[in-house]
């Protein structure tokens, strides 16, 4: 059980360092089509400006993920990796609410897989 948590947790760290590389450094195609969104609205400079500081968040907590599980040991290592996956399930919950339904199955449900597998070990 614990390698089948490290495993989707190595996952999910490398899924949000990818969202960061779309969000942060993608063209515009890439994001409306990544993100479900308008090109037109994708291409405003405020648009971009909001993109690249939700990045350095999904980077940040890909990294966080990641390296967590690296330098901690035990239950702690899985106690970080639960919290870590509360706060994606949430965060995955209100994007699949606001914008995107794709969000809950990319995002939330792996999050919420591994936070249920966790709690069993």
């Amino acid at each position: 059980m614990q390698i089948a948590v490290i495993v989707i947790s190595v996952i999910i760290g490398i899924e949000h360092i990818g969202f960061m590389y779309i969000e942060m450094f993608g063209k515009p195609e890439l994001q409306a089509k990544s993100f479900d969104m308008d090109l037109d609205f994708v291409q405003q400079p405020a648009a971009q400006t909001a993109l690249k500081n939700q990045g350095i968040y999904n980077g940040a907590l890909g990294a966080m993920l990641l390296i967590s599980l690296f330098v901690f040991i035990g239950d702690v290592k899985f106690g970080v990796v639960e919290l870590i996956m509360m706060f994606i399930a949430i965060v995955g919950c209100y994007g699949g609410v606001t914008v995107s339904k794709k969000i809950f199955f990319v995002q939330m449900t792996p999050a919420l897989i591994t936070l249920a597998l966790s709690m069993l070990i």
